[in-house]
């Protein structure tokens, strides 16, 4: 049986793995890391490369943290109790090129005692892409890239996950998804997966490696493309939607900041620059509105639209 000390272990690895696939995909950028300490049990460390030759700003957070639950999360999860341990690694990356689209990761483990002492734990994470504009190609080969990790597991997962994260990563408020989705899933179990406990590590690892390769891939088809000044505010509004949905609606968000996390840490997914435009109605025929007509649930990226 697998411990959550062997997986905060194994997340450590994977997120060294991830910074330095960063700084090599950057060339010149480099992650500085505080290690830091939660009241009340555990801590993290958190990385942040800000001013590369191609990521502007960009955290890749470890954390593992302990202790009691405050009474929200304890009504949200329907439990008495209040003995937790929550694992993961989190990441955001805003390119400085808006043709580079914003990409997010989470791999995660939670463990608790429930009712009557029984044991509650699970696996959560995925993966999902925000482009400023949205490039077909790209979007054909970030989704299939993740179908092949999800088949490698479960012949349900892509699916299933897609379209969670098609509903998950939506706007309400707006009535558009924050980006072109990717996966998304929470509590994996063998109850829900009929998979066995290390095989749902095994996905989640594997979830946690795909990261490197794609996202590299990605700036390299998009770093050398040119743009405008017209092109940048597209960028910095599109980025206000990103933070829109992070404040109202993200679980992660919410959930650090009820357990009392590390705000910087916590809030390292908002860019350092965004701008609210009022009204905004993109020229017919643009690249900017073809990119609103495509930010809806249920497209079949993997295949030819």
């Amino acid at each position: 049986m697998i411990t959550k000390e062997q997986i905060a272990e194994q997340y450590q690895q994977i997120q060294d793995e991830i910074c330095a696939g960063l700084e090599l995909a950057d060339g010149s950028g480099k992650f500085q890391e505080e290690i830091w300490d939660r009241d009340g049990g555990g801590g993290g460390r958190t990385r942040i490369i800000q001013n590369g030759n191609v990521l502007e700003k960009g955290g890749v957070n470890f954390s593992a943290v302990y202790g009691k639950l405050p009474e929200s999360i304890k009504k949200a999860f329907g439990v008495s109790e209040d003995d937790f341990f929550a694992t993961g690694v989190s990441i955001v990356i805003h390119p400085s090129n808006p043709w580079i689209p914003i990409i997010h990761m989470n791999i995660r483990y939670f463990e608790m005692t429930g009712e009557a002492g029984k044991e509650m734990r699970w696996f959560g994470g995925g993966i999902d892409l925000t482009p400023h504009y949205v490039i077909e190609d790209d979007a054909r080969f970030f989704h299939g890239s993740l179908q092949a990790t999800c088949d490698k597991f479960h012949s349900d997962f892509y699916s299933k996950f897609k379209k969670w994260a098609d509903d998950y990563f939506f706007i309400k408020h707006r009535q558009e998804t924050r980006g072109i989705g990717g996966i998304f899933y929470d509590r994996l179990s063998p109850q829900t997966t009929g998979l066995e406990w290390s095989d749902i590590f095994e996905f989640s690892k594997a979830v946690g490696r795909t990261f490197v390769p794609v996202y590299t891939e990605l700036i390299n088809r998009n770093k050398d493309k040119s743009f405008t000044e017209e092109q940048k505010l597209w960028q910095y509004q599109r980025r206000s939607r990103y933070v829109e949905f992070n404040l109202v609606y993200d679980a992660g968000t919410k959930f650090g900041l009820e357990t009392n996390g590390r705000i910087e840490s916590i809030l390292m997914s908002l860019p350092p620059q965004a701008n609210w435009v009022y009204n905004f109605n993109a020229n017919p025929g643009s690249e900017e509105e073809k990119t609103l007509g495509l930010l809806k649930k249920g497209i079949n990226w993997t295949q030819t639209i």
